[in-house]
């Protein structure tokens, strides 16, 4: 209530004293005018279809789960539902068909409920729904981003691509994994959020959180090119219905400066299933999704992240290899940037991926949906939005020296080489590429240093050469 709001004294009626001021009316809730009633069955339907599951392809994503194998990906895959009537992407057209059916439904729920006075109950409870469908989107995303999973540090060829070969979501995702410690911050502030979204009495706290900071999400996706903007304005827009609640309250308090009468609508839990059951639903939502989720994902963090394949690589190789010879069907090529043929560089990752620089063209891989995958061949993000390389996953024989190759993005293209190591910095290479021609490339390591890990190693005011 405003400060200098003054109200009259009134008398007592026995010694003529003043008595304490006069308190605005608080008066129970009125009945809902005809329009409101329109809306809130519109409301009701459109928001519980897109909060509760009901699309089947969920609950075989359910069925396909081994809950005595629970990963942070499968908890992820649950968190992040959406009714979707076209393919397996969000798009707003999911949101057209949602709201049509809400109209229908409206319609005939308007012809069989013309008496009711008001939903205040029914509101209550759709908002509980709307609340913890937030929260746990955004615990999904908090968590990925606190212990950061989700724009990991750069690989090796990310740092030996050039700039204007990254698309601009790739360069985004490049620049948040640079700053480990602001992407934890970024996921301190969703979990702060999605937490809040469990008491409804700091709902409205957390919608202001919310709001501005998924909005940023969202331009961001849009700016970038990401392919998260469809979810991120979903997440907005249950944001924004659950701060409507207390928007003309709060507009009346700040701006107008007048006496507000807070919200004097109770639930009813005069029945004990009812009441007990809502804090059981509540005790398992903290369980599943913060207690089981959080300490998964904190393990995931530490052994299993999902950006980069697991797989290692041939021991002791990993780094940026500069093409001293190529030989190509018995001629030696000489360096140019502009050879399809001729390598210009090779990166071996510690994971099992060789990348090769060339002015060759390439497909690129545009996928940009927040996905995990715990198996390599599906793990992307390397070189999801990167052009300049070709990116190469293999298998190995150390006993046997062979390197069996196959382009992540074009399975067709394959190489059968063999490989001897005559010191720790040159890897001779020899075979077969997929066009039948014969290969011989000498590769010398540049020892190659990087300004992030460097500043990691000795601190901001530390000094250091390159």
């Amino acid at each position: 209530m405003a400060q200098n709001t003054v109200y009259p004294h009134t008398a007592d009626a026995t010694n003529g004293t003043a008595s304490r001021p006069a308190r605005p009316e608080l008066a129970a809730p009125g009945a809902w005018s005809a329009l409101e009633k329109v809306l809130f069955r519109v409301a009701f339907i459109y928001f519980a279809i897109q909060s509760i599951p009901l699309d089947w392809k969920y609950f075989r994503r359910v069925l396909q789960i081994n809950w005595l194998n629970l990963t942070y990906g499968d908890i992820f895959d649950l968190a992040r539902y959406q009714p979707r009537f076209f393919g397996d992407t969000d798009t707003f057209a999911n949101w057209l068909v949602v709201l049509v059916i809400a109209i229908a439904g409206a319609v005939v729920w308007g012809n069989r409920d013309k008496d009711r006075r008001d939903y205040n109950q029914l509101y209550y409870w759709l908002r509980v729904i709307v609340r913890y469908r937030l929260a746990a989107g955004l615990i999904a995303y908090g968590f990925i981003k606190f212990f950061p999973l989700q724009a990991p540090l750069p690989s090796i060829s990310n740092l030996n691509t050039a700039y204007g070969d990254f698309n601009a979501w790739k360069l985004f995702a490049l620049s948040l994994g640079v700053v480990p410690n602001y992407e934890s911050f970024l996921g301190l502030v969703e979990l702060l959020g999605g937490l809040l979204l469990l008491h409804r009495k700091t709902t409205t706290i957390a919608t202001l959180i919310i709001i501005p900071f998924t909005g940023n999400v969202f331009f961001s996706n849009l700016a970038y090119e990401g392919g998260e903007y469809v979810y991120s304005f979903y997440l907005i827009v249950l944001a924004l219905f659950l701060f409507a609640f207390d928007a003309n309250r709060l507009y009346r308090l700040l701006t107008l400066e007048k006496p507000t009468v807070p919200n004097l609508v109770k639930p009813d839990l005069h029945d004990s299933r009812l009441k007990y059951g809502r804090i059981a639903l509540k005790a398992t939502f903290i369980l599943f999704f913060v207690v089981v989720y959080g300490s998964k994902t904190y393990a995931g963090y530490h052994s299993n992240p999902y950006q980069y394949p697991a797989k290692p690589g041939l021991s002791n190789a990993a780094g940026v290899y500069n093409v001293e010879q190529f030989v190509v069907n018995g001629d030696t090529l000489g360096y140019s940037p502009l050879d399809s043929v001729r390598w210009r560089d090779v990166v071996f990752e510690k994971w099992s991926t060789i990348s090769i620089r060339s002015a060759r063209p390439r497909v690129i891989d545009s996928t940009n949906v927040e996905q995990i995958h715990f198996d390599d061949a599906k793990r992307n993000f390397e070189f999801a939005g990167s052009g300049g390389r070709n990116y190469y996953g293999y298998e190995f024989d150390e006993n046997a020296k062979t390197l069996d190759l196959t382009n992540k993005v074009n399975a067709a293209d394959q190489l059968q080489l063999h490989y001897s190591r005559p010191d720790s910095a040159t890897i001779l290479l020899s075979g077969v590429a997929g066009n039948r021609d014969s290969l011989q490339v000498v590769l010398k390591k540049i020892n190659k240093k990087y300004l992030f890990e460097e500043v990691k190693k000795v601190g901001r005011r530390g000094e250091f050469r390159l």
